[in-house]
């Protein structure tokens, strides 16, 4: 299983070629406040899954509720690819990304709301956080803080779930767990020594990393919704995040071992 520079090469151009002109198209959108501010970017990461090689199997199902706060594990950049492809949201990122040229540009373009790395940092921005959600709909947390190796979990970090203690309107924030495991390459299983192809974590250089995983071939993304619950279900947003961990990290491993993981649509 070999990285081609040619296919990397080829996906890179196609991807420049599709996203450039869009890029103030979704920038205008906003300005108008437009329904197709959130509509575009699940069309446009449809096809940048599909120039990328990338396959995706959905189990179970996003809820309807707007606005719900998804929780999901963090493997890759990919990642972001994945989840807009198969669902209507925006994320929460760590507020350095804001600052990087091009990548934050996307970023700020499916309005992603930055916060701080240090413990504390979705906490103090919870009132942004709390109006991102009332004004435009879904946002995804990478409960981990950070990507980790795609084969376990990082300990979720509770403090990430104050947004979760405020309440839309006058019912509680629908919380919907989400799974997201990395499973074959051209069909073969991914294992343990070949995720670091896909995996971005730790000290990885990005653009190496990314040109390598650019040349791969097809690769096999599934995408597992958790049924939904709320805050008012648990005694602290501790247990909330535990819960959350625990049905993640359960759902990660299953995937990873080929279970109940039906054809790629």
């Amino acid at each position: 299983m070999v990285s081609s520079r040619t296919r990397a090469a080829t996906r890179l151009v196609i991807y420049l070629l599709l996203t450039v002109p869009l890029m103030p198209v979704q920038a205008l959108l906003m300005v108008l406040r437009s329904p197709w501010a959130g509509r575009l970017p699940l069309l446009y990461h449809r096809l940048c899954c599909w120039i990328f090689g990338i396959e995706l199997i959905v189990e179970g199902e996003a809820v309807a509720t707007r606005p719900t706060l998804f929780v999901a594990n963090h493997i890759s950049y990919l990642d972001i690819e994945v989840l807009s492809a198969v669902v209507e949201t925006s994320f929460v990122a760590k507020r350095e990304i804001a600052s990087w040229p091009f990548f934050g540009w996307l970023a700020r373009l499916q309005r992603t709301v930055f916060v701080e790395r240090r413990r504390h940092g979705v906490e103090g921005e919870r009132d942004e956080l709390a109006r991102h959600l009332e004004e435009r709909g879904n946002i995804v947390l990478f409960a981990e803080g950070t990507s980790g190796d795609g084969n376990r979990l990082l300990p979720f970090k509770s403090a990430l779930f104050s947004v979760a203690e405020r309440k839309v309107g006058d019912a509680p924030l629908v919380v919907q767990p989400v799974t997201i495991a990395y499973t074959r390459l051209d069909g073969m299983p991914l294992g343990r020594p070949l995720r670091p192809f896909i995996a971005w974590y730790g000290d990885m250089d990005l653009a190496p990393h990314l040109w390598f995983a650019l040349g791969l071939g097809r690769i096999t993304a599934v995408v597992r919704f958790h049924p939904p619950v709320t805050l008012a279900e648990f005694s602290s947003r501790k247990a909330l995040a535990g819960h959350c961990q625990q049905i993640i990290g359960a759902a990660l491993e299953a995937a990873n071992l080929g279970r109940h993981v039906r054809a790629p649509t």
